[in-house]
């Protein structure tokens, strides 16, 4: 199932709370949402009742129900999902649970975490007293002694995969005994005792019809395809990034071609090839901007990077993207300010800098076409919100150039507060284990 994982905790029965997986030390508190969901028990029917159980799941959406999702936010003039995946987590992440409840989302329940009152010996009794407990399990599970049955299960459930009217991009491999699990232990980020085989990536033939050169927050230029719509995996596809200019060279993309496209890991999709026996002699080549497109700034390549930079430091499309990651998910996660209303927000001069997020009245989004009273207050109170973020969400949303998600929490763990950054120099940085040297200096320039 390609959704979002989700912990059921119980107690004596009744369900107490659930929340995400987060990022492994921290999840989000989502048990009101979750309580909306049909397929989600909010009692353990049976005898064998546990004292309390962690109830690990999956929450998705089938694809029908995330196309006809998507085109209801077209028709509202709303930002798309690219795809059940996200769109199953943006709708479990709502302030507002009575719009999880009109999504149609669906829970797969797979394994345990903490358990008192219970005693399972194998993932087979699991899944039977889950069954006789009234939990939705995976649709196929099977029990194999030794690799040479697992095999032809996961082919079989390749061969199924079409057919299925959720996204799935491969099948797990576990153990049985959790006598043996325990033996085997973990490795650093996943257990040894269970691996994930992974599907050939769904593919589908198309046309380049347009390349435009895309500024991101960095001003980093990356070239993007405009495709014919083509329907791959039960999405449809109609635009895929090309990377880079070297990358353009390396496969002689031109507009005009006609290319196979594949979505690497189902999610992003790119171009893997083009058809060369398709050529007319009409198609085109796309060659590097020497100005930004979007601010007409000069536009430089360091030596030894592929990427091509605005270097203007007001570009319009750089502040848009700024303020478009220091709101999103991973981020200070404002729910309300997607694409579209950062767009609209920054057209009408509302928003110029992150900081003017903080400024903004219920007044001011009253005038806006997209807001009307209640939508006007849930994207203050989401603002509100956000000022009672951590330390490493800060950090990460302010962008800084080779940080990253991973950067901000090393630098979370080993500073208290952002005051201490101000004057550290990159000598104190690169101390920090896994900490690069570039992103170090990265680090110490921005303070």
């Amino acid at each position: 199932y390609d959704g979002l994982a989700i912990e059921l905790t119980y107690i004596n029965g009744f369900l107490r709370t659930a929340s995400t997986r987060g990022d492994g030390y921290e999840g989000e508190d989502v048990t009101q949402n979750i309580r909306t969901i049909k397929s989600v028990p909010l009692k353990i029917e049976g005898d064998n009742i546990p004292e309390e159980i962690d109830i690990r799941g999956e929450v998705y959406i089938d694809v029908k129900e995330f196309e006809k999702l998507n085109k209801e936010r077209e028709k509202h003039s709303e930002s798309i999902f690219a795809n059940p995946r996200n769109a199953a987590a943006g709708s479990i992440r709502q302030l507002d649970s009575s719009i999880t409840a009109k999504r149609n989302l669906h829970l797969a329940c797979y394994g345990i975490g903490a358990v008192k009152g219970i005693d399972f010996r194998s993932q087979s009794d699991l899944i039977k007293w889950l069954e006789k407990a009234r939990f939705p399990v995976p649709s196929i599970v099977k029990l194999t002694k030794g690799i040479s049955e697992v095999i032809p299960v996961v082919k079989e459930i390749e061969k199924k995969r079409k057919d299925f009217s959720f996204e799935t991009d491969g099948a797990v491999i576990k153990v049985n005994e959790f006598r043996l699990q325990k033996i085997l232990g973990m490795k650093t980020r996943e257990p040894r005792w269970a691996i994930a085989y992974k599907f050939a990536a769904h593919q589908g033939i198309t046309k380049i019809n347009e390349i435009i050169a895309s500024v991101g927050r960095t001003g980093v230029i990356t070239p993007v395809a405009f495709l014919e719509p083509v329907r791959i995996g039960g999405v449809t596809v109609s635009r895929s990034t090309l990377h880079n200019w070297d990358e353009i060279e390396r496969k002689d993309i031109r507009v005009g071609d006609t290319v196979v496209i594949e979505r690497a890991g189902d999610v992003i999709p790119h171009v893997v090839t083009i058809i060369k026996d398709k050529r007319t002699g009409k198609e085109k080549c796309f060659n590097p901007p020497k100005k930004c497109p979007v601010c007409g700034s000069a536009v430089e390549r360091e030596e030894g990077e592929v990427a091509y930079r605005c270097i203007g430091l007001n570009c319009p499309a750089q502040v848009q993207e700024r303020i478009r990651h220091y709101v999103s998910r991973t981020a200070m996660d404002i729910e309300g300010l997607g694409e579209k209303n950062v767009e609209l927000l920054f057209s009408k001069g509302l928003i110029k800098h992150f900081v003017d997020i903080y400024k903004l009245k219920k007044e001011d989004l009253l005038e806006l076409p997209r807001f009307a009273e209640k939508s006007a207050q849930n994207l203050i109170d989401a603002i509100d919100k956000s000022k009672h973020t951590t330390l490493a969400r800060f950090l990460y949303s302010l962008g800084i150039l080779h940080a990253g998600e991973y950067g901000a929490k090393l630098l979370a763990r080993n500073f208290k507060n952002i005051e201490e950054l101000y004057n550290v120099k990159s000598e104190r940085i690169i101390e920090i284990k896994q900490m690069g040297e570039k992103t170090a200096d990265s680090i110490s320039r921005f303070f």
